[in-house]
């Protein structure tokens, strides 16, 4: 089965990963990644995290579809009004590129790295993909890769990969710093 998994960063892929293929019920993945992350703010931090994603993937030999769009002012625009849903917007933005993405180019299922994050609003996230699997008439492949998040981030630290501080958006990162 050609699985496309939307990727946020680079050590949520390797949490992802290390749960994946640990199942043995998912041994017969391929899996693709997609860079498709508007949200990313600054841009020196979205490119930060792209550049780890690309050198990871191309290390270990994953292929990875590049949807290079930094949209800070689409992002900002469609949440402004309605800040309260701002990681809904994100999650559904994504996650509906990634189910199109997947459609286009013959895959058999979608997912995303979002779902190993401790942070994430985890059934909104399953509850989305779900939506745009009977949408799109394509598999939303889940998995709970929770208990790898720190598999992930340790094993990055381990290999110099680049490690972001906060989710991604502007808002994350002003979250990050009033919480000190």
């Amino acid at each position: 089965m050609k699985l496309l998994l939307h990727t946020c960063c680079a050590p949520c892929l390797i949490g992802t990963l290390t749960r994946i293929t640990a199942d043995a019920q998912c041994a017969h993945l391929h899996i693709s990644c997609l860079w498709f992350n508007p949200n990313i703010h600054p841009y020196t931090e979205y490119k930060s995290r792209l550049n780890a994603l690309e050198n990871f993937t191309h290390d270990n030999n994953i292929n990875l579809i590049i949807k290079d769009d930094y949209g800070l002012r689409e992002f900002t625009r469609n949440i402004i009004n309605n800040l309260e849903n701002k990681c809904g917007f994100c999650y559904d933005w994504r996650i509906k590129e990634c189910a199109e993405i997947a459609v286009e180019n013959d895959f058999d299922a979608f997912s995303s790295t979002l779902l190993i994050s401790l942070y994430q609003n985890h059934e909104k996230i399953k509850e989305i993909g779900a939506e745009y699997a009977r949408l799109y008439n394509i598999k939303f492949f889940y998995a709970d890769c929770r208990e790898h998040f720190r598999t992930g981030q340790k094993q990055a630290r381990e290999n110099n990969i680049y490690m972001q501080k906060y989710c991604g958006c502007i808002f994350s990162e002003e979250e990050r710093y009033l919480k000190k």
